[in-house]
């Protein structure tokens, strides 16, 4: 769906920029077409995202931005074509973990056997090396999307271009069944403290762009990503039980 917004306080294309930049944030958000002569914003959205939650976000670029409806048909309830929108939205992080899950589950089976303790060391391996892969794509842009919600990146912005290669280690690093103690305890870590900073978003239920898969793929920050987080936690405590 498409809308038309009035945007106050807009001076300059450095206005616009910063502007469009923190509306491509919010995870449910598919383009920004702004205008600084009008000011307009045109905003395509996979769901309706309410006008508070879009001025919430504006705020954050540091001026007195303001925005309102400019089209006087926006009043909008949840309809069947919102609802499979939401739903295709995950259907990239559905096909990774089918495709790392049945890469994984192949390797077991050519081995004659299924190990639990192998299976999930190249299951994290595939996860942390694929998901680093879309990060790198555009590391830029994934560290300002990541410093939105992680509580490390907020305070260390440096740490969002760290992040990925962390991501790339320890992928490596599960795959050559480096130092398994050492492995599963950073991943218990760094994967804890991301947790911490989805579970604090969504408790706040503002809308965010998660930044698991980059930029090339937009996902709406949500239970998904906290589920993503807490399996790679519950895995390495279980390595790390089981060692």
């Amino acid at each position: 769906m498409t809308h038309t917004y009035n945007i106050s306080n807009m001076t300059c294309y450095g206005c616009v920029a910063k502007v469009k930049s923190e509306l491509l944030k919010l995870g449910d958000i598919l383009s920004v077409d702004l205008q600084l002569q009008a000011p307009q914003a045109t905003i395509t959205m996979q769901k309706h995202i309410p006008t508070s939650v879009l001025q919430h976000a504006i705020s954050n670029a540091g001026e007195n931005y303001k925005i309102s409806e400019a089209d006087t048909s926006m009043h909008h309830t949840t309809t069947a074509d919102d609802t499979a929108a939401t739903t295709n939205s995950y259907f990239p992080i559905f096909l990774i973990f089918g495709y790392i899950t049945g890469v994984t589950l192949l390797v077991q089976a050519a081995q004659g056997g299924f190990h639990l303790m192998q299976w999930m060391s190249h299951f994290m391996a595939g996860f942390f090396v694929v998901f680093s892969f879309f990060k790198l794509m555009n590391l830029k842009g994934f560290a300002e999307g990541y410093r939105t919600y992680d509580v490390v990146a907020k305070a260390v912005p440096a740490w969002g271009f760290i992040y990925p290669f962390v991501e790339l280690a320890l992928g490596a690093a599960f795959l050559t069944s480096f130092n398994p103690m050492i492995t599963n305890a950073v991943t218990l870590v760094v994967m804890g403290v991301s947790t911490i900073g989805v579970v604090q978003s969504l408790l706040k239920k503002t809308p965010f762009q998660c930044a698991c898969l980059g930029t090339v793929i937009k996902l709406p920050l949500s239970k998904v990503t906290l589920f993503e987080d807490l399996l790679m936690v519950a895995m390495s405590a279980i390595m790390l039980v089981l060692l």
